[in-house]
C-alpha cells in the first residue's frame, strides 16, 4: 500500500462552526413557541399526579419497568397489550410521512429534539458571548485571556446544567419522581439511573453545544428518506430564483434595472442554523426552519420589494410563476391524493387503538391445556385434562375470581390447592392457577376425541365474566 505524498492535499475538511444571526419573524416566533411548549413537557410531564387509588402509583405518566407496566394519566398498558405501543410508534411513523409529504421536512425543522435543544443552546450562547460578529470574533481570537475563558466557561457551565436537567428528566419517567430525586440528591439511587444521567447529559452536551448540524446531516437517516416522501407538489421552504436573479449589491450603479431583487445580503445564509445557502436549491443539509423566509422577508420589506423572495414553495408552481400567473391555492397542494392516503391510513390506525382500548375487557386470561399427559384415566373411569390459567387482576386491590366452565357441558372443574373454585388474585399481579377438568365415565366429552368448551372467570367484586375457549380431550370408544 502506497503511503500519502508528502505535501498532498488533504481530503479532509474541518467542520467550520456555524453562528446564526438572530432573526425575528413569524417563523422565528412559531419556534419560540413550540420549543416552550415541547421543553415544558418534557421537563414537568413526570411531576404531574394523577390519583389511581391505594396500592397504584400517582405519577401520571409513568414506565413501570418493575411492575411491567405502562402508565399514562387513566390508561394503564399491560406487557400483553404491547400492541398500543406498536399502534402508537406505527402513527408516529404515518405521522411523518404525512407532515413530510406536505410541508417537507417541518419535523426536522420545529419539533425534532436535536433541533429543539440546539435551538436553546444557541439561545444561551447568544445571551453570555453576543449576537452572530461577536461570536465569530470570540471564536477567531487565538489567544485566551480572561474575558474568552470567562465567557466559554459560563456559557459551557450553563450548557451542562441543561444537559444535567435533560438527562435527569428523562429517567424520572421510569420511577416515581419526587422519590428518586432525594435518592439522586442523597446519593441512594441506583447506580444505573447515575449512569444513564451521565450518558445522556454528556450526549446532549456535546450533539447541542457542539455537533449540532452534523447529528442532522450525518447521523440522522430522515434527510435520506425524506425524498421518497416529497413529490412536486410539496411545500417546502425555496428560493425565487427568476424573481432574485441576476443578484446585486449596487442598486443604483449603472445597469442596476436589469438586477433582480436579491441584493445579495447573505442574511438568509447568516440566520441559517445549518449553515448553508438556500439560494443554492434544495439540499440534503435543509431542515425547513424557515428562519431564511423570516430574514429575507425583512430585507425586502426595508427595501420596498414584495415579500417572499424565499418562502413555502411547489416545485409544480415554478412554471406558473415563471409565466407571469400566481401560485396555485395552498390547500390544493396539501389535499392531493398522497397526503390524503397517509391522513387515511393514520387515522385508521388511530381509531383501531381507540377502539381497542374502549372494549378491551377488564379480566384478562389465558388457558394452556397441559399435553404430557393429555388426558388421565382416573380409578372411577373418569378423564382428566389439566389446564394452567392465568388471570390478571388489574385493579388495586385483592380480588376472588370464581372459575366455572360452559353451562351446556357435562363436564366438572376443580381447583389445585383451593376448595372450591374461587380464587384470590392480588393487586395488580398475574395469577398462575392450575385447573383440572373431569367428564364422567361414558358422557360424550369423555368418548369424543376433542370437545371444544369456555371456561369462564367472574370477578365477584365487580360481576364482570370474561371466557376462553378450549378443548377437552376424550378417549375414543374403539
Amino acid at each position: 500500500m502506497s503511503e500519502t505524498q508528502p505535501g498532498a492535499p488533504s481530503l479532509y475538511a474541518a467542520r467550520e462552526p456555524i453562528f446564526p444571526r438572530r432573526v425575528r419573524g413569524h417563523f422565528r416566533n412559531l419556534k419560540w413557541v413550540l420549543m416552550l411548549v415541547l421543553l415544558g413537557i418534557y421537563y414537568i410531564t413526570p411531576w404531574i399526579r394523577w390519583d389511581r387509588g391505594p396500592e397504584l402509583p400517582d405519577q401520571a405518566v409513568l414506565v413501570d419497568l418493575a411492575g411491567r407496566r405502562f402508565f399514562f394519566f387513566f390508561i394503564e398498558i399491560w406487557p400483553h397489550e404491547f400492541y398500543f405501543v406498536a399502534g402508537l410508534l406505527i402513527m408516529a411513523g404515518l405521522g411523518l410521512f404525512l407532515f413530510t409529504s406536505a410541508l417537507g421536512r417541518v419535523w426536522c425543522g420545529y419539533a425534532c429534539p436535536q433541533t429543539v435543544w440546539t435551538d436553546l443552546f444557541i439561545l444561551v450562547e447568544r445571551w453570555i458571548e453576543g449576537d452572530r460578529n461577536a461570536r465569530l470574533r470570540l471564536h477567531r481570537q487565538k489567544k485566551w485571556d480572561l474575558r474568552k475563558a470567562r465567557l466559554r466557561l459560563t456559557k459551557w457551565v450553563v450548557w451542562l446544567l441543561i444537559a444535567l436537567a435533560t438527562g435527569g428528566a428523562w429517567v424520572f419517567y421510569f420511577t416515581d419522581a419526587p422519590t428518586l430525586l432525594v435518592d439522586l440528591v442523597t446519593g441512594n439511587a441506583h447506580p444505573v439511573a447515575y449512569t444513564t444521567i451521565a450518558i445522556l447529559t454528556a450526549t446532549t452536551f456535546a450533539f447541542g453545544g457542539f455537533a449540532r448540524e452534523q447529528i442532522c446531516i450525518y447521523a440522522c437517516p430522515w434527510p435520506r428518506i425524506q425524498a421518497a416522501m416529497m413529490d412536486e407538489d410539496t411545500l417546502t421552504v425555496g428560493y425565487r430564483d427568476w424573481r432574485g436573479e441576476p443578484r446585486g449589491k449596487h442598486r443604483k450603479a449603472e445597469g442596476a434595472e436589469s438586477l433582480g431583487d436579491c441584493i445579495d445580503c447573505n442574511a438568509c445564509v447568516n440566520v441559517c442554523p445549518m449553515g448553508i445557502d438556500i439560494r443554492d436549491g434544495q439540499q440534503l443539509a435543509c431542515i425547513t426552519c424557515a428562519l431564511c423566509i423570516d430574514a429575507c422577508d425583512d430585507v425586502m420589506a426595508k427595501i420596498g420589494k414584495p415579500r417572499g423572495l424565499i418562502d413555502y414553495l411547489a416545485l409544480s408552481d415554478e412554471t406558473r410563476e415563471r409565466a407571469g400567473h400566481a401560485p396555485r391555492q395552498v390547500w390544493k397542494h396539501i389535499f392531493r391524493p398522497r397526503v390524503l392516503l397517509y391522513t387515511a391510513l393514520w387515522s385508521l390506525v388511530g381509531v383501531g387503538l381507540l377502539v381497542a382500548l374502549i372494549l378491551r375487557p377488564e379480566i384478562e386470561l389465558s388457558v394452556a391445556p397441559v399435553r404430557n399427559p393429555t388426558f388421565v384415566v382416573l380409578s372411577d373411569g373418569s378423564i382428566r385434562n389439566t389446564y394452567d390459567v392465568r388471570l390478571l387482576n388489574k385493579h388495586g386491590e385483592d380480588r376472588p375470581f370464581r372459575l366455572s366452565l360452559s353451562d351446556d357441558a357435562t363436564l366438572q372443574i376443580s381447583l389445585e390447592g383451593e376448595t372450591d373454585t374461587t380464587v384470590d388474585v392480588p393487586a395488580n399481579e398475574t395469577h398462575l392457577q392450575r385447573v383440572y377438568v373431569t367428564a364422567a365415565e361414558g358422557t360424550p366429552e369423555a368418548q369424543a376425541d376433542r370437545t371444544e368448551f369456555h371456561i369462564w372467570v367472574e370477578d365477584l367484586t365487580t360481576g364482570d365474566r370474561a371466557a376462553k375457549a378450549t378443548i377437552f380431550n376424550g378417549r375414543t370408544i374403539q
